[in-house]
């Protein structure tokens, strides 16, 4: 998350032709996708998630009477989110890129069926 402490100007991925002439980027801290559109690079995204809230530790909360009080979960509550939001995250990205492909196709006219 390096790049919310960059400038814009320090943030873009500025565009060459390399060798092959092929269009390319002299980085890619875009991730590959700028304006929402791929820009021929490596697609790549880093997801960061908040730590799990309901712990079995006890933590201090208010009532409904507004006096304090400790609150301390029951039940079965998993400490480490890990575990499912691998196998998440790449389907919502699946999920997003199919969209947008079938976008593209239906808005080009390239859409079979």
């Amino acid at each position: 998350f390096a790049g919310t402490l960059m400038t814009g100007s320090q943030h873009n991925d500025a565009f060459y032709t390399d060798e092959n002439g092929r269009l390319r980027t002299t980085t890619n801290y875009s991730g590959g996708i700028q304006g929402g559109i791929s820009n021929g690079e490596p697609i790549s995204l880093r997801v960061a998630f908040k730590p799990t809230a309901t712990i079995r530790k006890e933590q201090q909360t208010v009532n409904r009477q507004g006096e304090a009080t400790l609150l301390a979960a029951k039940g079965r509550h998993d400490p480490c989110v890990l575990p499912r939001a691998v196998p998440m995250v790449e389907a919502m990205v699946a999920l997003v890129l199919c969209d947008h492909l079938l976008r593209h196709q239906g808005q080009s006219g390239t859409l079979k069926f």
